[in-house]
């Protein structure tokens, strides 16, 4: 099956005077599962309609290449909000994008979304606009915008569009073309869940937010708020801005293994378009070309990350049959060395719900294991094992993340042992993100004994099977709740397993988290109780020196942190100091 069309002459060659839809999207145009507009314009395809495809658009041509859709124009900034993609959380413009051509940056416009809508608006005002992906899913009510330093209207009223999809948007496209094809218009469709739109007013039927008026000047009001949007995601739920309604409707039922395997059996070329052949290709392809998704949801819950918010805590699996078919067609890719880089999804061992009512009460691991919590490896254990047989197929990695805390649960050790014996390339990749309590508890990570009682059983496993592997653990700095002291703790506990990251990341205040709820507003939401949240450059600085103490260039940063927090004694030449004292000139 060929790529669908980027151009008039694409168009001609199907046939095609006119498309159904066309996609806007702020990366290029990859036509693979593991990007959002490949599954969406594969499903329209699917279902019957012409769809074209514009990447990446610059100037008014660029628009209007595909001429004029009957019906709409879909419009997303990609797989990652084009604010997150462009800037560094130093609010630094990135040197790479690793989603254009060559890996090229400034082809992907800041706030995406709105400028691709403002601008279909100014050129085509008569064609309906659906917006969609992460950026407009987790932008659909009033939100703090770390760019702006500021709370920003709902992206429905700042862009004006006539729908947005949130979440994973395969079942309500199908919702909304079963409603097209009874020849209901787009500004009619008021009632596919998972989906939000505009409205001048709203009935008693519906749970009302704090309005925007109120969130920007009370951040009570706001935290109050954000916590309902969180927690509410099956009612009808309405805010006000000004004499308008953003109405959001229940988020979409899970997706069924019928419907998963039904989504990845689509006829995607699995590849870049080659029109970027030129400039050596889309560089985002390399890493997920030779992988599989397995799942999508996660019950996890950490509040620094939006999964939950996007995908749902429902896990979504697709059938053995479905993803041992994907992994067989690896094996006649010319470029295929027999390794499949990751099966798994937000959280590689989830392939199954948390528990049989998804009660919405508490989460499912935090602040311990819920009772009614289903921990079983056994299922993704038989999935690893099928593909490891696949004649062609030398290894099978997990790289999409294992949630140890789950792993811990599970009382057999059988996957614990497959996991470092077949699955881990030397290093492991996990996400403790701190060892402190009182900064995980801000986090929504299990206790620090957890991850230690991990750490240990992987060192001990990997003795027993003969194998050197080590865990590399992901860390965050200044999350809102760490103050230095918590930071001095972290680079004691790293100079105590002698292992220094390559990498830190300092928090990075997206929309849609529980954690950006905190750096904005001082409050735990979920108590709303006030908390510490570090913001200064400098302080911020100082907690991202101190996990890569022995960096040069970090050393006035650790000595001046270390000072301020009265921790001298980490300054000499013992063993258990951090850096030795600064010389005499």
């Amino acid at each position: 099956m060929a790529f669908l069309p980027i151009t008039k002459k694409d168009m001609k060659e199907r046939g095609w005077d006119e498309l159904d839809f066309v996609f806007i999207s702020g990366e290029a145009y990859v036509d693979h599962p593991s990007f959002g507009h490949a599954i969406i314009t594969r499903l329209l395809e699917k279902r019957g309609y012409r769809v074209g495809v514009i990447a990446e658009p610059r100037n008014n041509e660029d628009y209007k290449k595909l001429g004029i859709p009957k019906i709409a124009f879909l419009i997303s900034s990609g797989v990652i909000d084009s604010m997150v993609n462009n800037y560094s959380v130093a609010k630094h413009k990135r040197k790479v994008d690793e989603y254009s051509p060559g890996g090229k940056t400034g082809l992907r416009m800041d706030r995406a979304v709105n400028v691709y809508v403002d601008k279909v608006k100014e050129l085509m005002p008569n064609v309906p606009v659906i917006i969609g992906g992460i950026e407009a899913s987790l932008r659909r009510f009033a939100h703090y915008d770390y760019w702006d330093d500021k709370v920003r209207k709902s992206i429905l009223i700042d862009t004006n569009a006539d729908l947005l999809i949130y979440g994973m948007g395969e079942k309500p496209f199908l919702d909304i073309c079963t409603l097209l094809e009874k020849g209901v218009p787009i500004n009619k469709i008021k009632n596919v869940r998972g989906t939000a739109y505009i409205a001048d007013s709203i009935n008693d039927e519906v749970k009302e937010l704090a309005s925007f008026e109120e969130v920007i000047k009370s951040k009570e009001k706001y935290a109050k708020s954000f916590m309902d949007e969180y927690k509410e995601q099956n009612k009808v739920l309405a805010q006000r801005h000004g004499n308008k309604y953003v109405i959001q409707n229940p988020a979409q039922n899970p997706m069924t293994e019928k419907e998963m395997d039904m989504i990845y059996s689509l006829p995607y070329e699995r590849a870049y378009h080659p029109s970027y052949e030129k400039f050596g290709g889309v560089p985002s392809i390399r890493e997920v070309e030779f992988s599989i998704t397995s799942a999508r949801g996660c019950f996890g819950a950490c509040n620094f990350c939006a999964i939950t918010f996007h995908q749902g805590r429902a896990i979504q699996s697709r059938s053995h049959k479905s993803i041992i078919n994907e992994a067989k067609n690896f094996v006649y890719a010319e470029n295929f060395k027999g390794y499949i880089h990751d099966v798994g999804g937000p959280t590689a061992n989830f392939r199954q719900s948390s528990c049989d009512s998804m009660c919405g009460k508490r989460e499912c691991l935090f602040p311990t294991k819920c009772k009614n919590l289903k921990v079983d490896h056994s299922d993704y254990l038989k999935l690893l094992k099928e593909l490891r047989e696949i004649p062609g197929i030398k290894k099978v990695f997990i790289r999409s993340g294992i949630r140890y805390d789950y792993l811990m649960y599970d009382k057999n050790d059988e996957f614990f042992n497959e996991l470092c014996k077949h699955h881990v390339s030397g290093q492991l990749k996990v996400a403790p993100e701190h060892v402190v309590d009182y900064v995980l508890d801000k986090m929504g990570k299990p206790k620090n004994e957890v991850y230690e009682e991990f750490r240990n059983k992987f060192i001990e496993i990997n003795k027993k099977i003969n194998k050197e592997q080590y865990i590399v653990p992901y860390l965050i700095s200044s999350h809102p709740g760490s103050d230095l002291k918590a930071a001095i703790k972290l680079a004691e506990y790293l100079r105590d397993i002698r292992h220094m990251p390559e990498q830190v990341q300092d928090f990075y205040p997206t929309p849609g988290t529980i954690s950006t709820c905190m750096f904005y507003t001082g409050i735990d939401p979920r108590t709303m109780k006030k908390i510490y949240v570090p913001k200064t450059a400098e302080e911020k600085s100082m907690q991202r020196a101190l996990l890569q103490y022995r960096k040069k260039e970090n050393y006035y940063l650790v000595l001046k942190a270390l000072k301020l927090a009265h921790r001298e004694d980490l300054i000499g030449f013992d063993k258990k100091c951090l850096i030795k004292p600064k010389r005499n000139n």
